[in-house]
């Protein structure tokens, strides 16, 4: 067995990983890094033998087409903001690392998740 055909071997098998982990976290809110050093965060949406499939959020801010804040002083309603998601399609073989995003909920210290009423 020579060195090459080895290095071939723990390619396709950091292929297969990185493709079984992405099936994994299929339609889940993930952090991409590529092996250049970029990072994306987006859902996976669809993944084939080579590439991933993400949609990226993009932040949108809505122009003011209209000069009525107050004389153009910069005061009245502030300026709408949204996230746009775009599908993006990369290679396997580009990215480093797959993450999800936490999410936390966040705890009520006055409320236990359900209060005991007894039913006498």
């Amino acid at each position: 067995m020579s060195i090459e055909h080895q290095d071939f071997n723990n390619e396709q098998y950091q292929f297969r990983n990185m493709h079984d982990s992405c099936e994994g976290y299929m339609h889940h809110h993930v952090l991409l890094n590529h092996q250049d050093g970029n990072s994306f965060d987006g859902i996976i949406v669809d993944v084939d033998l080579s590439n991933v499939t993400v949609l990226v959020g993009e932040d949108v801010i809505e122009e003011d087409t209209e000069n009525n804040r107050y004389g153009g002083y910069g005061y009245g309603a502030p300026r709408r903001r949204f996230r746009r998601y775009r599908p993006r399609r990369f290679p396997l073989a580009s990215l480093a690392a797959l993450s999800l995003l936490p999410y936390v909920a966040p705890v009520y210290p006055g409320y236990p998740g359900y209060y005991p009423y007894p039913y006498y």
